[in-house]
């Protein structure tokens, strides 16, 4: 675009901003998450209420292969992407008239993938002449919480998903500081790797949780606790070992319950996670402890974090499981925020797969 029609769309987009705050009305944001295999659209009104939240999944297409193919995700979202939209829009009793501002996941995630996203965000901006806001994937999850309840600052988010594993500090809206994060592999990574040594369907995790819950934790496995100080995380060399106990069985002959091997992979990634989580709250004298992202959804996880975060007077927030995988409602939700500040982006956003996440701040 050039300056000039650049220069008019962003006042055009300012003047309706300024319009709507002193309307007084109900602020409700058109989200859009597109960073995998989900397409998602979501009405969330003022930041917490969700009016509707509409995901098409591609799971099913995706588990032939054993993981998300790149190339069929962003077709994918490109046949779902409008009818995703219209019906959240549907579902919410809005139309595009009622929408303040567009929010979308711009990273990280398969860069073909979030162009799908983008690319109608700034359409419906560019067109109706309302802010568009750019989103981090991870700040969406961790405001998932936000949809449960108000936060209370500092607090620290344990985020654990397919592709992230981290301990985020927050001191205030929008301000992301990094304690920690995995060396290798992230949690859910090593959740489904381990589960297709297991012969588990994709995606793993889900399989793993289930299969642990029937199984004792029998076999020693591995805790990395890296440094005493480190709130880092290493789960490469767990993996590693689960997977030369079963190639050590197979070599003796010798067969494993998989439940039991399930049972001690699953205890051996929770205690770590959830010790490094609550010493780095006490550490930071954290008033609250979020829990988010796709791995939030594992049933031991929620119930051990629960219950040492209880023992150590921690408040702690987690999302429902409709919640906890992506979705747009968490984007519009993350994206409220911004919209309040007056941060808003341009026509020029474009997809980032490597953002991270102290890059929102700037």
């Amino acid at each position: 675009m050039n300056k000039p029609n650049e220069t008019r769309y962003r006042e055009r987009i300012w003047q309706t901003y300024q319009e709507h705050v002193r309307s007084g009305q109900p602020v409700c944001l058109l989200g859009i998450e597109t960073s995998c295999d989900e397409t998602s659209a979501a009405v969330v009104e003022d930041g917490t209420k969700i009016l509707s939240n509409v995901i098409a999944s591609q799971a099913e297409i995706h588990k032939r292969f054993g993981g998300v193919v790149p190339e069929v995700a962003s077709r994918r979202h490109v046949e779902n992407i409008t009818l995703t939209i219209e019906e959240a829009l549907r579902l919410a009793n809005k139309k595009l008239d009622d929408i303040a501002a567009i929010a979308v996941t711009y990273g990280p995630g398969l860069v073909g993938a979030l162009l799908v996203g983008i690319a109608a965000a700034k359409a419906i901006s560019f067109a109706r002449g309302i802010p568009l806001i750019g989103v981090h994937h991870i700040a969406g999850h961790i405001y998932a919480n936000r949809l449960v309840t108000e936060l209370s600052f500092p607090l620290v988010a344990l985020v654990v998903s397919g592709g992230h594993t981290e301990l985020v500090l927050m001191r205030e809206h929008g301000k992301y500081e990094i304690l920690g994060q995995t060396r290798d592999d992230a949690a859910g990574e090593a959740y489904d790797k381990v589960a297709r040594a297991l012969s588990l369907p994709y995606p793993g995790g889900p399989h793993i949780d289930r299969l642990a819950q029937e199984g004792t934790p029998s076999i020693p496995l591995p805790r990395a606790w890296l440094e005493p100080d480190s709130f880092d995380f290493s789960f490469s060399g767990l993996k590693s070992a689960v997977l030369n106990t079963l190639h050590n069985a197979s070599q003796r002959g010798e067969t494993i319950p998989p439940a039991d091997l399930a049972a001690s992979f699953q205890a051996s990634v929770v205690e770590v996670l959830v010790e490094k989580t609550v010493r780095a709250a006490i550490q930071v004298k954290a008033r609250q402890v979020l829990l988010a992202g796709g791995v939030a959804a594992n049933q031991a996880l929620r119930e051990q974090l629960s219950a040492r975060c209880q023992a150590e007077g921690l408040p702690l927030v987690i999302p429902p499981l409709s919640l906890c995988t992506d979705n747009a409602a968490m984007i519009a939700a993350a994206g409220y925020i911004s919209y309040r500040q007056g941060k808003f982006a341009s026509l020029d956003l474009n997809g980032i797969p490597g953002l991270a996440l102290t890059d929102v701040a700037e």
